[in-house]
């Protein structure tokens, strides 16, 4: 058996384990974790937390599968932090006082050794910003809410929205400056607690949107082509929206056992990034048009693991630029980890549509995103350029496989050729065949691959094997593929 890499994450009192499923294994395993050579627990999840464990302590541990040794590290709890009470910087949380300024300043405060630390209530406030080496942390009952009012996420910042580099609103919590030809700015970040993180939500967006649109009312007069060309009429005013979370040139940032929801665009996005970790959250946007979860862009080694998502546009969306800037800015979005996470509602795990900068090396398992529209899906325009390769899903539900070409959001000066979507792997999937849509179902065929029709840009060397395929329509739709394999695949009525 090949030794794994297990890799952790520690708070004062926690431990938190994961690493990858064995490569040769038939489906799920059970691992069971050793603590300084004493049986602590077993699972057939690929991570395990330990609790209620002392501050600033060394534990050894191993992972087996039986009695063979996956692999063993070395994990060690952190020193507890000196809490700043934001309420001592003259925070109130009855829901109505606006403490954008209390809170900053406790922020601005927080160094390395402490946590700015949110108490249970209700806390209105506009943008703030996170910088290198602090803590934020909400206790149970604490909600940070984001106000509705466009205004007080100004000035607008440079930022990244759809592929494109422009000015945004701010983000409810801004991490790092943007700055594509840079490595990170802003590092060693612990967002964390019991809490919840809230934005402006579709309030937020419409007013946002409402306020864009009339200041650039001549711009869109007068190229209603591209206006026509676009998803909807808000493509273009919306991009200016903020998001919940967003992290520009960061690194070493983990969020983790807090709700996310209801900003104003997407929730978590992290741009130019890596080693970003998000784990045991609830992350929501209901009702938020363009309302994504968690979207790597041009960022590396991102992992999400242990969150469960309803979210009204794609759970997770991988992107990494639009032509012609993401060609040339060329920052890959790879090494991305997606494990044990489940849907209520929401489009599903998504790959593109922006893609120009290339995306590469994707792990997906032990999901159940059954309750979503498009379940897996790898999209992209045929002028988008870039590439999608080396993305292996297995072990997981979903309603369909998809991949394709999409025109929405198609503006931009065209690439001299389509993507490239190669080197492909799904196996061991439970394929519904029934979609979510805004709580209404729809039977649809469980596997559509439609490649590219220019020479050379087919989908190519694609592999779907050991794969159940349910519901009562089993057809199985592949177009413009080359050197695509499908094997033992089992068609049964869903249960």
């Amino acid at each position: 058996m090949e030794k794994q890499t297990i890799s952790s994450c520690a708070t004062a009192d926690s431990v938190t384990l994961y690493w990858e499923p064995l490569t040769d294994a038939p489906g799920k395993c059970f691992y069971r974790i050793f603590v300084d050579g004493c049986l602590e627990a077993q699972t057939q999840h690929t991570h395990y937390t330990m609790t209620g464990l002392q501050p600033g302590t060394g534990y050894g541990v191993e992972i087996r599968v039986g009695e063979t040794v996956l692999g063993n590290c070395r994990a060690e709890t952190t020193p507890r932090r000196r809490r700043l009470d934001v309420t001592g910087f003259g925070a109130v949380g009855d829901g109505k006082t606006m403490n954008t300024a209390a809170i900053q300043k406790a922020i601005d405060a927080c160094g390395g050794e402490e946590e700015v630390y949110i108490p249970a209530g209700i806390y209105c406030t506009g943008a703030l910003r996170l910088h290198s080496n602090m803590a934020l942390y909400l206790e149970t009952g604490a909600v940070l809410q984001g106000s509705e009012d466009p205004d007080l996420y100004a000035p607008r910042i440079w930022s990244r929205f759809e592929g494109v580099e422009q000015e945004c609103y701010q983000s409810l919590l801004n991490l790092g400056t943007l700055d594509h030809g840079a490595g990170p700015n802003c590092r060693n970040v612990l967002i964390y607690g019991h809490g919840t993180i809230s934005g402006g939500g579709r309030v937020l967006a419409e007013e946002t949107i409402r306020r864009e649109r009339q200041r650039l009312k001549e711009y869109l007069d007068r190229n209603a082509d591209l206006v026509a060309s676009c998803e909807n009429e808000n493509t273009i005013p919306g991009r200016v929206r903020g998001r919940l979370v967003n992290m520009s040139n960061c690194e070493d940032v983990r969020i983790t056992g807090l709700t996310l929801q209801n900003g104003a665009s997407w929730n978590v996005h992290m741009v130019y990034s890596r080693n970003i970790i998000t784990d045991h959250c609830v992350i929501r946007s209901a009702g938020i048009w363009n309302g994504d979860g968690w979207d790597p862009d041009s960022s590396e080694n991102c992992t999400l693991f242990g969150c469960r998502f309803a979210t009204e546009d794609d759970m997770v969306a991988i992107k990494s630029g639009k032509n012609p800037e993401g060609n040339w800015v060329n920052r890959p979005t790879r090494h991305i980890r997606i494990f044990d996470c489940s849907s209520a509602f929401g489009h599903g795990i998504a790959i593109g549509s922006e893609i120009s900068g290339g995306v590469e090396d994707i792990k997906i398992w032990d999901c159940d995103i059954a309750r979503s529209s498009n379940g897996i899906e790898i999209k992209g325009t045929p002028k988008r350029g870039g590439y999608v390769r080396n993305v292996v899903v297995k072990d997981s539900t979903f309603p369909r496989l998809l991949i394709h070409s999409v025109l929405y959001n198609d503006d931009g000066e065209p690439g001299p050729h389509p993507p490239r979507f190669s080197s492909c792997t799904f196996e061991r999937l439970v394929l519904t065949g029934v979609r979510l849509e805004k709580e209404n179902t729809e039977e649809v065929r469980p596997i559509e691959i439609e490649g590219f029709d220019e020479p050379g840009y087919e989908a190519q060397d694609l592999h779907i094997r050991d794969c159940v395929l349910c519901g009562p329509i089993h057809e199985v739709v592949v177009n413009n593929c080359a050197g695509i394999s499908l094997e033992n695949l089992t068609c049964k009525e869903l249960l």
